[in-house]
């Protein structure tokens, strides 16, 4: 082959290993996307990630990797604040949901909740949002330093503006007084909607809305210190619209953003 004997055996000694540079490459991919998801990304959705991009990749090589380069998702336990003592009144208020969280079309079917924020130099604060259950986007939502009635209302008023909502529309919610009082029921008769509602103490009734606090919660909020209200506000405000909405894949609707199938389903 006209080459000398130590030539070859350079080259056989310092051949390149293709696994290894294979792992490198994918290094920096999942680098990229971990930081692009300021760390909020696991395997299975830096896997999901990288199929959009055309690279066919197991999520179990991923783990591995991960393990590797020594980073994994944010996991950080719920604080969950201690339940009221004020008795709820559940008769005549039906389950019209039954936890089917499936929606053919945008608007047709909602759920609500309330969750907590602690601010440093307040306490605590509220955050009431309203979820489409087709595209699971947050199409509204309302921050304040009270929990009342308002707070919900002001939410269902934002959702409206994300679009018309559909005849005879289902909006769930728990039986909390905010969503029980008479000024959020008569809201919604006035808009057409039909209140549904959580089985006293049954948080699975409204599992979609309790998986995007506990997310809301692990991704943003206790990963941070608030000093102030506006501070929070407008923290929550880029998490939902610049993140969750826009940018964050949910297994629930095929690795597709809130946003894609808002836009899809239009």
């Amino acid at each position: 082959m006209k080459i000398s004997r130590s030539e070859y055996y350079y080259h056989k000694n310092h051949r390149t290993n293709v696994y290894k540079e294979d792992n490198r490459k994918l290094d920096v991919d999942i680098l990229r996307i971990y930081k692009e998801s300021k760390k909020r990304y696991g395997s299975p959705k830096i896997q999901q990630m990288l199929e959009k991009e055309g690279k066919h990749v197991s999520v179990k090589r991923i783990g591995k990797r991960m393990r590797f380069l020594k980073i994994k998702s944010c996991i950080v336990k719920k604080y969950r604040p201690a339940s009221s003592s004020n008795k709820v009144n559940s008769e005549g208020k039906e389950n019209l949901l039954n936890q089917e969280f499936q929606a053919n079309e945008l608007r047709e079917k909602m759920v609500s909740d309330i969750t907590y924020i602690y601010v440093k130099n307040y306490g605590w604060t509220y955050l009431a949002t309203v979820e489409d259950l087709c595209s699971r986007a947050i199409i509204g939502y309302s921050y304040g330093k009270t929990i009342d009635a308002d707070l919900v209302i002001e939410a269902i008023k934002n959702a409206q503006m994300k679009g018309k909502f559909k005849e005879q529309a289902i909006f769930h919610s728990d039986l909390g007084s905010q969503y029980t009082s008479n000024k959020v029921e008569k809201y919604l008769k006035e808009l057409g909607l039909r209140h549904s509602y959580s089985k006293k103490g049954y948080p699975y009734d409204n599992a979609c809305m309790e998986s995007f606090n506990a997310i809301l919660k692990k991704e943003e909020v206790n990963l941070k210190e608030y000093e102030t209200f506006e501070e929070a506000k407008m923290a929550l405000f880029e998490f939902i619209e610049g993140w969750y909405n826009r940018k964050r894949i949910h297994s629930a609707i095929g690795y597709q953003t809130p946003y894609e199938i808002e836009e899809m389903s239009a």
